[in-house]
């Protein structure tokens, strides 16, 4: 500790607070709607056991001051002790990004499929696909923003023996970025499988895409619907997908595959960053709980222009992308919807609300399409 206690006083010594203190008054993410000079002031002098500072922390939100109309978070954390030694500012960042989940709340844990009711009869000619993923971040290494090439190599190392014990529709293979050639990076970014060099400013400014593409890659199962990014934004991003509606069959390997990964890591020696309170810890506040997404490609054109399908997936707790990924547009009236929760609902419970979701929309769409209408279909507020 005494490298970071020497850091840190050389740190406040050279300026003080005030100068130092970042100009706010035009960003909109929620890290500059918490911070104040008062508390940067407290802050400044703290510094996790890896030497992650305050600045560390919100420099993304810094960079970026976002859209009064796209709230970001504004921060990453660089280690699992980032949450806790920061939480003046963190706590409130999370209760406001997480529809107010509280310092005191507990997250629940849900990976048993069987208490999923229904999702494997979503309409095909509407879902063109369905996927389910998540992060994992390994205790004991930095996260992305902050690890040095060592501990991300040995991330790598690890993942790599970890997955390479996987046995029969989950057997696999582990394709490191800088060994790919070009058309092989982009035939599986094509198929939507791989991960691209992070060109997102908010990913930029958190420092994730350092000595980019060393030790970074990607594992995926013969028939490629279970898949696990390594050292993209988190340590590991696991994901489960298919064509097609079948959405239960798509989280049932999830379930299966995240349980078996975290079997072979703890035989390694090696726990996933988790706490009551937080449920997985990952690098952005904003995957915190389950770190969950369970999306489907779904085919919407009529009810997409309808008045009110932005009031329909607020009340159903479901958030809209474009099929190319979340600043995208849609195309042909194809969407990916997904669940817009991550911390204080289940993993069960929030694709148990993509399932009811979507079929609701389809529901919609078919009236739509015959001209009928939808005003009695109007979903409560989820």
């Amino acid at each position: 500790m005494g490298h970071i206690n020497a850091k840190l006083a050389r740190l406040n010594k050279q300026q003080s607070a005030e100068d130092e203190y970042p100009d706010l008054e035009h960003h909109h993410n929620h890290m500059a709607k918490v911070l104040t000079l008062d508390m940067y002031k407290r802050l400044r002098q703290r510094c996790t056991p890896s030497g992650f500072t305050i600045d560390n922390v919100i420099q993304t939100g810094v960079d970026n001051p976002g859209h009064p109309f796209i709230m970001t978070v504004g921060c990453v954390a660089g280690d699992e002790e980032t949450y806790e030694v920061f939480k003046e500012l963190l706590d409130p960042v999370i209760q406001d990004r997480h529809g107010g989940y509280k310092p005191t709340d507990k997250h629940k844990t849900d990976l048993n499929p069987s208490n999923l009711k229904g999702g494997d009869d979503l309409d095909p000619n509407y879902v063109l696909s369905s996927r389910v993923r998540t992060g994992r971040s390994i205790r004991g290494f930095c996260l992305p923003p902050h690890c040095s090439r060592g501990e991300r190599r040995a991330v790598e190392k690890l993942s790599v023996q970890a997955l390479g014990a996987l046995a029969g529709d989950l057997k696999g293979k582990y394709y490191a970025l800088k060994n790919m050639t070009e058309a092989e990076q982009q035939q599986l970014i094509d198929d939507h499988f791989l991960f691209d060099k992070p060109v997102s400013p908010l990913l930029l400014a958190s420092g994730m895409a350092r000595d980019w593409p060393d030790a970074r890659g990607i594992w995926h199962n013969d028939s490629k619907t279970f898949l696990v990014w390594v050292n993209e934004e988190d340590h590991l991003r696991v994901i489960s997908m298919q064509k097609g509606g079948k959405m239960k069959e798509v989280f049932t390997r999830f379930c299966i595959g995240l349980t078996k990964i975290e079997e072979l890591f703890r035989n390694k020696g090696h726990a996933f960053m988790w706490n009551e309170h937080l449920g997985y810890v990952l690098t952005c506040p904003s995957n915190l709980g389950t770190g969950l997404r369970a999306g489907v490609h779904v085919k919407l054109p009529n009810l997409s222009k309808y008045r009110q399908f932005e009031e329909i997936l607020k009340r159903l707790r479901l958030q809209k992308r474009g099929t190319g990924g979340v600043d995208t547009a849609a195309v042909g009236g194809v969407f990916d919807i997904s669940n817009a929760d991550r911390l204080g609902f289940s993993e069960v419970e929030l694709v148990q609300m993509v399932v009811d979701g979507v079929k609701l929309l389809i529901e919609m769409e078919k009236r739509l399409e015959k001209g009928q209408s939808v005003d009695d279909l109007m979903p409560a507020q989820k």
